[in-house]
């Protein structure tokens, strides 16, 4: 089955070259769509320079509307059922590890795999709020508890994300995602997978940061509370 992989990118031209060169030697990758939303500083260029299929949001539109740039445009480029990797910008060469998140769902044993990462070699400097609120609010909708329930790094099927429409606004999509899936009925795996991004910091900008994550995963809770599954 043909896959597409969907960067999102945000001024990552820095590692965005790196990134791009590792998903492209994924055995089962057939396409590579990179989403600039909004950059300034030359990863649109720099996408291209590397033979990628580039689409620009001219301003910030968030990561939930990069991904379903990239799902729209990579429908229409592959035709029929198809697989959906999605794949952050800022993984630089670790990006080769993403492989083992295709065979799951490739194989019928799965809709959706997630990447559960090792330690980083940087610190955070956050203290879990986003997560623990994340974690429990999947569990208390699904009944499934997630080791790692933003994970942006996932696997899936093209009706698989169809059932999770319209995703979770900006940094709530990964909650959204787990949480439409599972209630469609559909099947989701956790996959270790030696990854390492950039991580969020301790200074004003990472704690701005992370509450824009709070907000968006409460907001994705909330709404999938109040209605049993929209956005």
């Amino acid at each position: 089955m043909p896959c597409a992989a969907i960067v999102p990118a945000k001024d990552e031209s820095a590692r965005i070259a790196a990134t791009i060169a590792a998903v492209q030697q994924l055995d089962g990758v057939d396409l590579v769509i990179v989403v600039d939303d909004g950059s300034t500083d030359g990863t649109a260029d720099i996408a291209r320079s590397c033979g990628v299929h580039v689409v620009r949001h001219r301003s910030n539109r968030g990561k939930a509307a990069a991904l379903s740039t990239g799902a729209e445009a990579a429908a229409a480029e592959l035709t029929g059922e198809h697989l959906l990797l999605f794949a952050d910008a800022d993984l630089g060469p670790s990006a080769a590890a993403l492989g083992v998140l295709l065979a799951p769902v490739a194989s019928d044993e799965a809709d959706m795999s997630i990447a559960v990462l090792p330690p980083q070699q940087t610190s955070g400097g956050g203290h879990g709020l986003v997560v623990r609120l994340a974690r429990t609010g999947i569990e208390d909708l699904t009944g499934w508890a997630p080791t790692q329930p933003l994970s942006g790094m996932r696997c899936l099927s093209r009706t698989a994300y169809l059932v999770a429409q319209p995703l979770a606004r900006g940094w709530g999509v990964e909650v959204g995602l787990t949480v439409d899936v599972l209630r469609a009925g559909l099947r989701v795996v956790e996959v270790p997978c030696e990854l390492q991004h950039r991580v969020t910091g301790a200074d004003w900008r990472g704690q701005v940061h992370r509450a824009r994550q709070y907000r968006d995963v409460a907001l994705a809770l909330l709404l999938r509370r109040r209605s049993g599954r929209r956005s």
